[in-house]
């Protein structure tokens, strides 16, 4: 049976993922930069989900200084392939804590993002294990990893946050 506490804490994780959906679909980089831990880890999969991110190549493996630089760049308005910004719309389900060891959570959920810009509509299809730890009273994202779908494909550029 599931404790009400546990009830408490998967309603703070599922609201904290839709936040951030949120946060990226409205292109609000700095409200988004500020959910990482300082040791946050962010990466994207080419070619697989189970890469080895130090041996191959990856879409994105930033870690929290080039997630900063990432932000510092969005904010210089030269990022052409965001000119204009696309518009976003994310749907997000099978939010699931996998498990709960002290502060840290491990979190999987589903997305459909629906990108529209200049080039044309596209849809992008992922799954995203999370390492959610808690630090003072919030949540932070120690680590995001997102497996597109059709990563082991050519993909368009991708200029947005996943």
């Amino acid at each position: 049976m599931i404790e009400a506490q546990d009830l408490l804490l998967i309603k703070e994780i599922e609201q904290f993922v839709y936040r951030e959906a949120r946060l990226q679909d409205s292109h609000e980089y700095d409200a988004w930069e500020a959910l990482w831990t300082d040791d946050g880890m962010y990466w994207i999969p080419a070619n697989g989900d189970d890469i080895d991110p130090e041996s191959q190549m990856s879409i994105i493996y930033d870690n929290r200084s080039r997630i900063a630089l990432r932000i510092k760049q969005f904010h210089t308005g030269k990022r052409h392939t965001q000119t204009p910004r696309s518009r976003l719309c994310r749907v997000l389900s099978n939010v699931e804590l996998l498990e709960s060891t002290g502060n840290e959570y491990r979190v999987t959920a589903n997305s459909m993002i629906f990108e529209s810009n200049a080039r044309g509509d596209t849809i992008w299809g992922a799954r995203t294990e999370y390492l959610l730890r808690r630090e003072s009273d919030a949540l932070k994202m120690a680590k995001k990893k997102v497996m597109l779908s059709n990563n082991d494909k050519p993909l368009y550029t991708l200029s947005f946050l996943v």
